[in-house]
């Protein structure tokens, strides 16, 4: 071994060894990635800022930034939006390069500018004093690719033994970064498909098809009408943006108030409010508060647009159901099932008949009354229930 890779074993020993068997239980990668540049500069490696650049599949996001500056503990998290790639902060950036196959990007930040790269980046660099950067590609298994930076203000820059210190880390960096994106990975796709509630739940080990538990909770189902008039007439693209409008409309509201979703069925979804919440019935009606606001305003766009108003309706009652794993041996459903369930279906199809957008059932109202400012509709047959059922309309 030569004396400068000597010296670059000495300056990321440490850290190699702290990153192998220090951080097992630590579970964010911007802790880790902090602690570790903190370590690097430690050991004698004139850092003063590094970024690390991740690829994540995620509903909003491209990925993300962490970013640690010298002087500070925590690294800072920017999200980044889908469309970065055509936009002037990534063109000619060194995640550009590296993303189109370089394997280093090395930038001496002290010589004239006009014989370097060129890029914003470089030159918000130059202004802060720092005199050399370098960024590599961080590989992952089935060929992922992210990125990671560094920069000082040494004057003279990094030297080789600075360098080649950097380098060693870059293997066991990206194991222990590749193990925390895919529990946050994991856990966002649960997030996704099945809702935060049900995520944690499957993730804390609830995969055996027939557990579950009781859930006494108020139930909300929402159906959108004429969607199959809608489907068979419209082009395949205006039909998934209409949908992606209505869900926004109807589903914000609910997770801002508290609600989980817990499947869209078609043009319609499940969602309930558990009552271990005290105001899970208000938060309900809330929820339905802002969505009926949110599908005027969107009928109002859609109306500019030439496209006919979209109507709906929405069913609410409160019981007891069955939460958790349904399905074959190899597929499974974590959803609420039980007769609570199929009122609140019974209702939403009443909707229509009745010519109301929300229908509530008497077990309901009694949980809101009299804060809210119901209107009384009679007692109706239900489908699938031997007594009428005393019934409730909401404006909102």
């Amino acid at each position: 071994m030569t004396a400068p890779d000597q010296r670059s074993a000495t300056l990321s020993d440490g850290v190699v060894a702290w990153l192998t068997n220090g951080t097992r239980d630590e579970r964010f990668l911007d802790n880790i990635f902090a602690e570790m540049c903190i370590r690097l500069q430690q050991a004698g490696i004139p850092l003063a800022r590094s970024t690390l650049h991740v690829l994540i599949q995620h509903p909003q996001w491209l990925g993300g930034r962490f970013l640690w500056s010298d002087g500070v503990r925590e690294a800072e998290l920017a999200r980044v939006d889908y469309d970065v790639r055509e936009r002037s902060e990534y063109i000619g950036s060194p995640a550009n390069e590296l993303f189109d196959g370089a394997t280093e990007v090395r930038e001496n930040l002290e010589r004239d500018p006009s014989l370097g790269r060129k890029h914003a980046l470089y030159d918000e660099m130059r202004a802060k004093g720092l005199t050399d950067y370098v960024a590599w590609p961080l590989y992952h298994t089935l060929g992922k690719r992210h990125l990671v930076t560094f920069a000082t203000d040494r004057p003279g820059g990094f030297d080789e033994a600075h360098v080649a210190a950097l380098k060693n880390i870059l293997p066991v960096l990206a194991l222990v970064s590749e193990i925390r994106i895919k529990n946050r990975l994991a856990r966002t796709l649960l997030e996704t498909y099945v809702g935060s509630h049900a995520s944690e739940l499957i993730l804390a080990g609830a995969t055996r098809r027939g557990t579950g538990t009781t859930v006494r909770a108020a139930i909300m189902i929402c159906d959108l009408r004429d969607f199959t008039k809608i489907s068979d007439n419209w082009p395949r693209d205006d039909v998934i943006d209409l949908l992606n409008d209505y869900f926004d409309a109807m589903s914000e509201p609910i997770a801002r108030h508290g609600g989980e979703i817990l499947k869209f069925i078609g043009d319609g979804l499940l969602a309930i409010f558990p009552l271990s919440e005290p105001n899970a019935g208000a938060n309900l009606l809330h929820a339905v508060t802002e969505a009926r606001q949110a599908m005027i305003a969107l009928n109002e766009r859609n109306d500019g647009t030439g496209r006919a108003p979209l109507n709906y309706g929405i069913g609410v009652h409160v019981g007891d159901v069955m939460y958790g794993n349904i399905g074959s041996t190899s597929r499974l459903d974590f959803t609420v099932i039980g007769p609570a369930v199929n009122m609140a279906s019974r209702l939403e199809a009443l909707t229509k008949q009745l010519g109301r957008t929300v229908l509530l059932s008497r077990d309901f109202a009694e949980l809101v009354e009299p804060r809210f400012e119901l209107e009384h509709v009679g007692k109706h047959e239900v489908r699938g229930f031997s007594d009428p059922i005393e019934l409730f309309a909401y404006q909102g």
